[in-house]
């Protein structure tokens, strides 16, 4: 079990983080539900409380740094720790426009989202973990970002997530010293919202490795990629 420890989940009103939030929070641990809108964000931690989870909602946007500012600083006040953080939040809008083709705001807003959303958050979370010395950072990326399988179509997708990994790199690195381990993962193509109902794989199979990394020893894996808990190609 892990009581008395803290996690903070991006774009957890459905999905993939909605199930990262049940699974964490049945470990024990203290949730906080993140979510761009204030009412699917308290729709969704009411659910979950109904299951008698300790479930929060933190309104937060990672597109806008005062939103993550203004949540961090009740973080503080508050609870005065973060120990987990997940970087789910993401979005795919180009649909199959070719890379030499697509609209560079279009690019923009999805770097904005998957990449430099989530590297604002791992700065604003990495104060709070370092002080205790203790973190676990989780970068949901995709397959499709790896170096191995990068191809043609969704070309600001692929580069937002082939981002994040080598985000998870730099920031494993840096952080190595103070126990903040930090790892990508990708949870397979899975049925969501932006997955599809096509899709093979649930949503408690894509989010089982994203908890597992989120719960890790202090001897475990850091500055690694993984699927259903096993080394990934980056």
């Amino acid at each position: 079990m892990e009581d008395g420890r803290v996690a903070l989940i991006t774009g957890a009103n459905r999905g993939i983080g909605y199930e990262i939030c049940r699974q964490l929070a049945r470990r024990g641990l203290s949730v906080l539900l993140t979510a761009r809108r204030d009412e699917a964000g308290e729709t969704a931690c009411e659910e979950l409380r109904a299951e008698g989870l300790a479930v929060r909602f933190e309104r937060l946007d990672v597109t806008e740094p005062e939103s993550v500012a203004a949540a961090f600083q009740r973080i503080e006040s508050d609870l005065g720790r973060l120990d987990v953080l997940v970087n789910n939040a993401a979005i795919s809008v180009e649909k199959k426009t070719p890379a030499v083709e697509v609209d560079m705001d279009t690019v923009q807003r999805v770097l904005d989202t998957n990449l430099i959303g989530a590297w604002r958050l791992c700065q604003a979370a990495a104060p709070l973990m370092r002080k205790e010395r203790y973190g676990r950072i989780v970068n949901v990326s995709s397959g499709v970002g790896s170096f191995s399988k990068l191809a043609a179509g969704f070309g600001a997708y692929r580069i937002s997530k082939t981002g994040i990994n080598a985000l998870t790199c730099i920031l494993a690195d840096e952080l190595y010293g103070d126990n903040v381990l930090v790892n990508a993962m990708t949870p397979g193509w899975v049925r969501t919202h932006m997955g599809g109902i096509q899709a093979p794989r649930s949503v408690e199979e894509g989010a089982d490795t994203a908890v597992w990394l989120a719960t890790l020893p202090d001897d475990g894996p850091t500055g690694r990629f993984f699927r259903d808990r096993e080394e990934f190609p980056w």
